[in-house]
Formats: C-alpha cells, sequence, structure tokens
C-alpha cells in the first residue's frame, strides 16, 4: 500500500466527521437515523459501487466506493455509541479472518488449485462453527436481504452441497423447460395466483441453470436490464427523427424498429 499512515489519517478523519454528525451539537437529520435505515442506504450504495464497475468508470467507482464506505463507518459508529464494538474491532475482525482463511499466503500450507483453495475455505469456515449443521439451518442463513435472484442461486448452491441437486446441466434445462409449461398450464386457467407461483418456479429454474453454467444470475440481469434500456432510447431517437412519438406508433413500426437497430447496435452501448 502507498503511504499506508496517510490512509490511516484519512480513515480518522473520516471517523471525526461521523462522530460529528452524530454529536448533539450535529445534523438532526444524521442523529435520526437508525441502523435499519443505514441498512438500506448501504444496499443501495452497494448497487452504485456495482454498477460503476459494470460501466467501467474509475472516476465513478472510487465515488461510490466513498459512499459505500461512509455507511460502514457511520453503522459502526452507531455500534460504539450503544457500547457494542467500534470500527477498530470491525477491522481487527476481518483481518484476522482473512489471515485465518489464507493460510497458503500468510501460513505453510500448500494449496496449488482455486478449487483447493475453495475446499479449504470452506473447512476452515467449519472450524469457526460456520457451515455446520442441517442444510435447513444453512438455508435459514443466507440473507433475506439478498435480491431475489441473487438469493435464489446462492439458496441453490447451499442446498447443492447437502445433495440436492442435479447431476447435469441438461437435466437443469429439461426442469426449467417443465416449469415453463406448468406456467402456460397455469396461465391457461386464468388463475393469477397459480400462474405467479409458477412463475416463482420457473425463475428459481433458472437461477439454477445459471449456477450450472457459471454465470452470475443477478449480473446476467442486470446486462438484460442495461440493453433493453439503451435499445428502447434508441429506438425513440429513430421515430422522433420522423416526428412521431412511440404511442403513436403502431405495434409492428416499433417491432421493425427494434430489429434494425438489434442488428446494427446489439449491445447498444
Amino acid at each position: 500500500m502507498k503511504n499506508p499512515s496517510a490512509t490511516a489519517e484519512k480513515l480518522l478523519q473520516l471517523l471525526e466527521v461521523v462522530e460529528r454528525l452524530r454529536s448533539p451539537s450535529g445534523c438532526l437529520w444524521d442523529r435520526a437515523q437508525s441502523p435499519e435505515d443505514i441498512a438500506r442506504y448501504l444496499l443501495e450504495e452497494a448497487y452504485e459501487v456495482a454498477e460503476a464497475i459494470e460501466n467501467g468508470s474509475p472516476d465513478a467507482l472510487q465515488e461510490e466506493l466513498g459512499d459505500l464506505l461512509f455507511q460502514i463507518v457511520f453503522l459502526a459508529h452507531m455500534a460504539e455509541e450503544e457500547e457494542n464494538f467500534n470500527l477498530a474491532d470491525v477491522l481487527t475482525g476481518i483481518r484476522e479472518k482473512m489471515i485465518r482463511r489464507h493460510p497458503h499466503v500468510f501460513g505453510d500450507k500448500s494449496l496449488e488449485s482455486v478449487a483447493a483453495i475453495k475446499e479449504n475455505w470452506e473447512a476452515v469456515k467449519k472450524t469457526e462453527g460456520k457451515g455446520l449443521g442441517t442444510c435447513r439451518e444453512r438455508l435459514d442463513g443466507v440473507a433475506i436481504a439478498l435480491p431475489a435472484l441473487a438469493r435464489a442461486q446462492k439458496l441453490g448452491h447451499v442446498a447443492a452441497k447437502s445433495g440436492f441437486d442435479w447431476s447435469t446441466t441438461a437435466a437443469v434445462v429439461t426442469k426449467v423447460e417443465e416449469e415453463l409449461d406448468e406456467l402456460k398450464a397455469a396461465i391457461k386457467t386464468g388463475r393469477r395466483e397459480r400462474a405467479a407461483e409458477e412463475m416463482g418456479d420457473l425463475l428459481f429454474s433458472l437461477a439454477n441453470l445459471c449456477r450450472f453454467l457459471g454465470i452470475d444470475a443477478e449480473a446476467s440481469l442486470r446486462g438484460a436490464l442495461h440493453k433493453f434500456t439503451h435499445r428502447v432510447g434508441n429506438v425513440e431517437d429513430e421515430m422522433l427523427k420522423t416526428g412521431k412519438k412511440p404511442t403513436e406508433a403502431t405495434a409492428a413500426e416499433i417491432d421493425r424498429l427494434w430489429n434494425e437497430i438489434k442488428l446494427k447496435r446489439p449491445g447498444c452501448k
């Protein structure tokens, strides 16, 4: 690390800012925040960090990392106010954990493949009292606050470790097809609640297919949404050139432009 003392000084200055904001003479809004409020902001900032990474913008990433770090420091300071722990405890805990879980770096253990490193990681977690218990207990340990698609993939991964899994990718594809057929049947009944249930089953199967293919389901969907918004914008731009709004066009006109843009600019970036 370049100039660690300067980095430590900057962290101390940030701590002082947070302490001032939370003091009796500080900001009324910051003083009114609860851990639940900060948890929500922290999640929002984490998503903005991910977006900055996807956009490949170093300046945006630097700013968003700062926003995320602020929420972490703020939450740690709130814990210190309640005399539970402080930021130093957080830093000590994560440092010790990373050293403990990387014996091939900080110790004399030889691990020469990514698979071996991951296996050792799980073994160390068990010595810490984590990763133990029944499959149900491990499933209950997956954070509910995760986005549903990311949580679905994580739950599938946890269940697979206890033997609840398919044997091949082809078997997962078959399951996806089965769920799609069940959704089609549910739609025909006209019962919305049944269609919603079958849609959930289909989405869960797709998340598991992503897991088998080594695809991050959440990132894959974010990419599709990014592509969709750009294509909509490009179709709208083309229509406005002719003096027509999308609401004034026929479905056939929009479909034609959509396909033209899809061929010319596949990613619409």
